[in-house]
């Protein structure tokens, strides 16, 4: 079995390159992937681990191998792993995983779907926290339009808490997934100020897209022009928005609630 002691050596300092650079994770087709329970949801997942890389004081020889046994097993030093591990818990463990194609086209959607669409989200927090709902409620697939950052980065996978795995994931711009939606006959609605009504009038139990944009210019005018209905959280307090990932679990659950859970 290999052994890097380095954090010279220039296998390691492509996976730091991995964790700092959107390039370098576009140009390898990989990321890092860290902790045990994130690595066994990914592979669950259909995620094809390349690598496996442990320290041998935190986890074992033997747990490593369980993990994935097509996998090269690499044991590496302390240094190594505080270079390239973000969390002091994610017991000893890491894995070099490649990325799966994030197409439209590769959807593979119920006969009545329900997705959830994301305009430009920019915080790792914000589309981990939308990444988490849609597991816990099931959903078809969650969208990104026009994405900020790939979603390999590794602060979304790490605040996905592993669900980053758990969905059917697509990007595309605005004006592709439009089209997806309208080509699939599902009906949109959009989370919008302008020319809105109130979300819980509204009937989700057939092919449904709920939409939602950033908490500071909220969606664009294709958005708004294109939906089935804009619909509004009636907001009783001072502001006239809320964090985007939890008005997108309110409509999300309140569409569950119409399709009996």
């Amino acid at each position: 079995m290999k052994q890097i002691t380095s954090s010279q050596n220039p296998f390691i300092k492509s996976l730091v390159l991995l964790q700092e650079k959107a390039k370098a994770r576009k140009q390898s087709g990989t990321f890092l992937i860290e902790g045990k329970r994130e690595i066994e949801i990914a592979m669950k997942g259909g995620y094809e681990m390349e690598t496996i890389l442990f320290l041998p004081e935190l986890i074992s020889e033997t747990e490593a191998r369980k993990l994935s046994k097509s996998a090269e097993l690499i044991e590496i030093s302390k240094d190594i792993y505080q270079k390239l591990a973000y969390r002091d818990t994610t017991e000893g463990i890491l894995a070099v995983a490649k990325t799966k194609s994030l197409q439209l086209s590769d959807l593979k959607l119920s006969e009545n779907p329900l997705i959830l669409v994301a305009e430009a989200p920019e915080k790792p927090g914000n589309i981990g926290a939308l990444l988490r709902t849609a597991d816990a409620a099931n959903l078809d697939a969650v969208i990104i339009a026009n994405p900020k950052s790939d979603l390999y980065n590794p602060n979304i996978v790490r605040s996905s808490v592993g669900c980053l795995f758990t969905n059917q994931i697509a990007t595309g711009t605005t004006t592709e997934i439009i089209a997806f939606l309208k080509e699939q006959k599902i009906n949109i609605y959009c989370a919008t100020l302008q020319n809105s009504t109130s979300y819980h009038t509204q009937d989700y139990t057939t092919p449904t897209a709920l939409v939602v944009g950033t908490e500071a210019t909220g969606l664009t005018q294709e958005w708004r022009e294109a939906a089935t209905q804009n619909i509004i959280i009636p907001m009783q307090g001072e502001i006239d928005s809320m964090n985007v990932s939890v008005a997108a679990a309110i409509l999300i659950f309140e569409a569950k609630r119409q399709r009996g859970f």
